[in-house]
């Protein structure tokens, strides 16, 4: 797949965003009316309050990447429906086939090779328009491939993280991702390959379970959603009230479970000093 260049960045998340349609808009953040095409100029950011919308996959390369080293690969890793899942007269296939033209990408992870300000890297990104990037087998097998290429390579392995979950239409076929893709992340423990994860709005589910929160360097964007379960099944089954916000980024963060919490804008020049750091030798 050919790169998108920068200058496209505003076009890109125009057609696949989070962003209601209109001159204007009401921020979920501050709650005040902004000028749409100002959050878009601005990496789908509020230029008031800092809100972070969320982002597809391919937007969010065009802005952290050298522009035109992103080599996509194992596209050939498609989904399959080994169950025959149907939901009435739509198939789960179908299901798939419409979520590929929405969002104009073959799977909910894009894995390839990268250059971020000049250092070379594997990456991987979720998106959250296909099918809220819930992890089925596909994304489990492309994951593992990357780590492995990472491996091969010797290069380090950067997952931009956002997950609803696990995707049930593949039952349990999709829960034993978690163990497969832990298992590719002890492996890139093993040959001494760096691994960073950056959580974004939302990283929740069996991928937050697994290769998600097992980062060397665990980063996240302003106020993502991040935990496993749902706060009142938490509250359902533990019968405690949860504290406001527990299953924020910056909650995660003052609680020793995420690095740094890192804006958008300074996503790209923070992974790059990463990368520069932890080069494998």
């Amino acid at each position: 797949m050919p790169f998108l260049n920068r200058r496209r960045f505003v076009s890109i998340v125009g057609r696949r965003s989070s962003l209601p349609d209109g001159l204007w808009m009401k921020c979920p953040g501050c709650k005040q009316a902004v000028y749409r095409a100002e959050v878009e100029q601005n990496q789908q950011v509020c230029p008031r309050c800092a809100y972070h919308h969320r982002i597809g996959a391919m937007a969010r390369i065009a802005i952290l990447v050298d522009e035109g080293s992103f080599e996509e690969r194992h596209q050939e890793v498609q989904t399959l429906d080994p169950l025959e899942f149907k939901v009435g007269e739509a198939t789960y296939l179908e299901k798939v086939e419409k979520a590929k033209s929405n969002a104009q990408l073959s799977e909910a992870l894009v894995v390839g090779y990268a250059r971020i300000e000049e250092s070379r890297t594997v990456l991987g990104v979720m998106d959250p328009f296909f099918m809220m990037a819930s992890m089925g087998s596909a994304v489990g097998e492309r994951f593992c491939r990357a780590a492995r290429d990472a491996i091969t390579e010797r290069l380090p392995l950067v997952v931009i993280a956002a997950s609803g979950g696990a995707r049930m239409q593949e039952g349990i076929l999709s829960l034993m991702q978690m163990a497969k893709t832990a298992e590719a992340v002890r492996r890139l423990n093993e040959a001494a390959i760096p691994y960073i994860t950056v959580l974004t709005d939302p990283t929740t589910g069996g991928v937050y379970a697994s290769f998600a929160a097992l980062g060397d360097i665990t980063l996240a964007e302003p106020g993502a959603l991040i935990g496993f379960a749902g706060p009142r099944l938490i509250e359902g089954a533990l019968k405690v009230k949860l504290p406001e916000g527990f299953q924020t980024a910056e909650y995660q963060y003052n609680n020793g479970f995420i690095d740094q919490i890192v804006k958008r804008s300074e996503l790209r020049p923070t992974l790059g000093k990463l990368l520069r750091y932890l080069r494998p030798q």
